[in-house]
């Protein structure tokens, strides 16, 4: 079994550097492998120039955008940005990649928000052209979005031949494509068509059994390169609580996602959710150790890091 990587978030919200910079030393201290910060149009900073601060301010962190919406910026232009925060830090930089999933930003600032598989063609592409500008000399490429003629991207990263590459999802398409492309493969739930908000989960998704489906749709497309890839798992079914009370916010969230999809999971299914993280420190030092024997995930964003030392204190890098 892959020895455990933990991440945790670089900051909550437009936090001072002050703010960054302690979290940073702290999650490094405890054992974290890395720090992230999602990319959103929304009240929160610009994932890079956090990240470049959390490099600045440690010696071993890892840093990644989790993940980078492809829809919101040119592949090659991000790529400059991209390859100098790798040089900058010396080779900390994992690539996380994402087709974007949030409507309201992209009706927001006028940008289209295409159907998922149009997404999903364009996020390929875009793994495409960033290999390109990381590789060594100019290249061309001729897709269906994007168009470059003998470009040569600078500066080139310090790891060759690119950074890892994240990727993740909870459909079996955009899952196929991070299997046959990334380091790191993501298990997200899926999310049901939503016209207005939020798009809910799946709660289908959500479930272990869920979980392990999407876990043979990545072996399956991997093939023989299944036995390199790192899986990930996140709580996107609520922030990760330690609490010794299980039953009841365990009954909250399973409320919550009813009154948003009309199905009911028990309080059991949401609790052994890989998504949902609730227990005492014990339960979720067991809970982690679980889903890497039941589904080989080695890899957790675990979200707010002084939340999350405990559980990393006694997990990192076994």
């Amino acid at each position: 079994m892959r020895p455990f990587r933990f991440f945790g978030i670089a900051a909550a919200g437009p936090v001072g550097v002050r703010a960054i910079v302690d979290t940073a030393r702290r999650a490094e201290a405890a054992g974290f492998t890395g720090l992230v910060l999602p990319d959103h149009l929304l009240e929160q900073h610009a994932p890079i120039p956090v990240l470049a601060t959390v490099a600045a301010s440690t010696e071993r962190l890892r840093i990644m955008p989790f993940v980078l919406n492809t829809g919101l910026r040119h592949p090659a232009v991000i790529a400059q940005d991209l390859a100098t925060l790798d040089v900058l830090s010396d080779g900390r930089l994992e690539i996380g990649l994402g087709a974007g999933w949030n409507r309201m930003e992209h009706d927001a600032v006028g940008l289209p928000f295409e159907p998922a598989a149009r997404r999903i063609d364009r996020l390929a592409e875009a793994v495409d052209v960033l290999k390109g500008c990381f590789a060594p000399g100019p290249f061309s490429y001729r897709g269906a979005f994007y168009t470059l003629d003998q470009y040569e991207g600078h500066p080139k990263p310090v790891q060759q031949p690119h950074p890892p590459l994240f990727i993740g999802g909870g459909g079996r398409r955009v899952l196929t494509l991070a299997a046959r492309h990334a380091n790191t493969v993501g298990l997200a739930p899926r999310v049901l068509p939503s016209g207005n908000g939020l798009p809910p989960p799946d709660p289908h998704s959500l479930t272990l059994a869920g979980a392990e489906e999407k876990v043979a749709w990545i072996r399956a497309a991997a093939g023989d390169r299944f036995n390199e890839i790192e899986l990930n798992l996140y709580p996107s079914g609520g922030p990760l609580l330690v609490t010794a009370d299980t039953a009841a916010p365990a009954r909250d969230r399973a409320d919550a996602l009813h009154r948003l999809t009309g199905v009911e999971l028990t309080t059991t299914e949401i609790l052994e959710s890989p998504h949902v993280f609730i227990g005492s420190v014990p339960q979720l030092v067991d809970k982690i150790q679980t889903l890497r024997a039941r589904l080989g995930v080695s890899s957790f964003m675990l979200g707010d890091v002084e939340t999350a030392i405990p559980i990393v204190e006694q997990l990192a890098g076994k």
